[in-house]
């Protein structure tokens, strides 16, 4: 029998122990208190995070990819983060993957007994051609889930390097990760549902790990998204938007540069800012590896 007892996120909490007799606003407040916490407790596993950032950049320009493992709450995070990266950044669906526990269809509804599986994950893995450049991001709230452990093993056997985001201290998964991120939130509002604070608390290391991995590989000049994929009309504007913050041109002027650049928000304020051709920054860009700012200074 597994014993969830002596665990924080299946502790119960003392500001919300007559959670059934709350009014719709006690209850809302007291969640909203209780969510505060969430960033205190991920400041001190900042450190770590970088580590785990510095970790997915060198993978990644050694060819590798960010692989998200993950069950149930935790599992659901990882593919969401991993979608919004080719339309925020424009890179490969490829580049950055969520697996979990039972597939797609657990997005939606639980496939029963799939998170007890040690084998599971790395049957996933293997599929997916897991190499020792990509680096995996096992999440599990409670830090035990088998098919987390059991994929960060294979990972590690592969010569990986291994991440692991757990929301109670000393966790099975932290033990065997490479580099261990415990956001410990304390005891849910509502016994055991960590999809609550401690979701919160994976999102945001999710949202860190990502966005700061991106913005060192060049995805972005000063704080602007210059890898934008334009793929409505909401996004055209917006990538003309960028143009014009980054340079100070018109709209006339974005809306023609970006012409003459195929789209692309990073070769269009290039162009403007070094005063080049579209060649001559494209040229720029492979030189500094996607960076605009180094391709300007060129």
């Amino acid at each position: 029998m597994i014993d969830l007892r002596g665990m924080m996120t299946e502790s119960r909490n003392p500001e919300s122990m007559n959670l059934d007799e709350m009014t719709a606003l006690e209850i809302v407040s007291v969640m909203n208190s209780e969510d505060m916490k969430v960033p205190q407790a991920i400041n001190s596993q900042l450190p770590m995070i970088a580590q785990a950032v510095d970790c997915c950049v060198s993978g990644i320009r050694r060819g590798g990819r960010i692989i998200y493992i993950g069950a149930g709450t935790s599992g659901r995070l990882g593919i969401v983060d991993a979608s919004e990266c080719p339309p925020t950044f424009g890179v490969s669906p490829d580049l950055v993957v969520g697996l979990m526990a039972g597939g797609m269809k657990a997005m939606v509804k639980a496939v029963e007994g799939a998170e007890d599986s040690l084998e599971l994950c790395a049957e996933d893995l293997k599929k997916l051609n897991l190499k020792k450049e990509d680096t995996v991001v096992g999440i599990a709230a409670s830090g035990r889930t088998p098919y987390v452990i059991g994929g960060l093993e294979y990972a590690n056997s592969i010569g990986c390097n291994t991440v692991s985001v757990a929301c109670n201290a000393n966790s099975a998964i932290g033990k065997v990760a490479k580099v261990k991120i415990e956001v410990v939130v304390g005891p849910e509002v509502l016994t055991g549902s960590t999809r609550l604070k401690a979701g919160t608390a994976q999102k945001l290391v999710l949202n860190m790990i990502s966005t700061a991995t991106m913005v060192r590989l060049g995805k972005c000049y000063q704080n602007l998204m210059v890898d934008v994929v334009q793929s409505n009309a909401k996004l055209r504007v917006r990538a003309q938007n960028i143009v014009i913050d980054a340079t100070g041109v018109d709209r006339d002027t974005a809306i023609d540069v970006l012409e003459k650049a195929g789209g692309s928000v990073k070769t269009a304020i290039v162009m403007i800012l070094a005063s080049c051709s579209c060649e001559e920054a494209l040229k720029r860009l492979e030189a500094s590896e996607g960076h605009v700012r180094q391709a300007v200074l060129q």
